[in-house]
């Protein structure tokens, strides 16, 4: 149990005392969890989720009825787990406020991967550009099925004529970017 546990070598105090970064996945899990059952310590059953999704990475894709499947794990702790997992992908994502500007097929990969990389189905997003080649608007325009994406260029065009954007970025999960201008003097094909 946790309170088998020197105080100094817990989750929370190790935290406050070497920062969350010193922390193994484990911990940081447990601290979201809070408490254990009257069975099984609080990081007991943090190894249990960890041994559940293989991959810390999954957790990014479980569901409430997932996570609530493994022993020990209610509705509470099922929603904190979720909670912090969505924080984190806000976290992760860039702000369209900031106006990323794209220079580069690079760029575009950077602005686009921390969303697209964790993609299970094929995803097809363009990016709006002002004439500064700034981000106006993301959009994903079709989401298709295990590994193929139909769109019709009537989709992407509407969009771009509404949002009055100088230039385009199309996109998909296997991150082959064009970048067209609309002066159509230049057309940019880039992969990252």
């Amino acid at each position: 149990m946790i309170r088998d546990v020197h105080v100094e070598d817990r989750p929370r105090e190790r935290l406050i005392r070497q920062g969350a970064q010193s922390l193994s996945n484990q911990e940081l899990i447990a601290i979201l969890l809070r408490t254990g059952s009257k069975q099984e310590s609080v990081l007991t059953l943090a190894n249990r989720v960890l041994t559940y999704f293989e991959k810390l990475h999954e957790l990014k894709h479980a569901t409430i009825e997932e996570i609530m499947s493994i022993k020990g794990i209610g509705e509470a702790k099922a929603v904190q787990l979720l909670a912090a997992v969505e924080l984190g992908r806000r976290l992760s994502q860039k702000q369209v406020d900031d106006r990323f500007t794209i220079r580069s097929p690079q760029d575009a990969a950077t602005y686009l991967m921390p969303e697209m990389s964790s993609l299970q189905q094929e995803h097809f997003v363009v990016l709006f550009l002002n004439v500064k080649n700034q981000v106006m608007h993301k959009q994903t325009i079709f989401i298709g099925s295990l590994n193929s994406s139909i769109v019709h260029p009537r989709e992407i065009f509407r969009e771009a004529v509404k949002r009055s954007a100088a230039s385009i970025i199309c996109s998909h999960n296997h991150r082959i970017m064009v970048m067209l201008d609309f002066n159509f003097t230049s057309c940019y094909y880039g992969s990252a």
